[in-house]
């Protein structure tokens, strides 16, 4: 059995002026975010979700991104309303939201 339910790890890189990187497509806002409402609604710790930043996880074209783990389901986003829908329906509901899957 894993430690956490699920382990999603949001891509924060920021690469030299110029490059595209999820940091400068809203990675670390949306990371503070979707960390900040795991607390919120209580889903966090041992046996329920935890919400991890990461360098680069090699998909900045498809940038911003996250991954889901145990799954290993991918998911690009926009907005904050793009990372509640996951919150909802993958990590709370159990459903991958196909919408939003790379």
């Amino acid at each position: 059995m894993s430690y956490f339910k699920h382990h999603v790890f949001f891509c924060t890189n920021q690469r030299e002026a110029g490059e595209q990187c999820c940091n400068n497509l809203g990675g670390s806002d949306l990371f503070a975010y979707a960390k900040d409402r795991i607390g919120a609604l209580k889903q966090n710790g041992p046996g329920a979700i935890r919400i991890n930043k990461a360098g680069c996880l090699g998909r900045c074209d498809n940038g911003p991104v996250m991954v889901v783990y145990p799954e290993e389901t991918w998911y690009s986003f926009i907005d904050k309303e793009d990372v509640e829908e996951v919150i909802q329906e993958h990590l709370i509901g159990g459903k991958v939201v196909d919408r939003l899957k790379i």
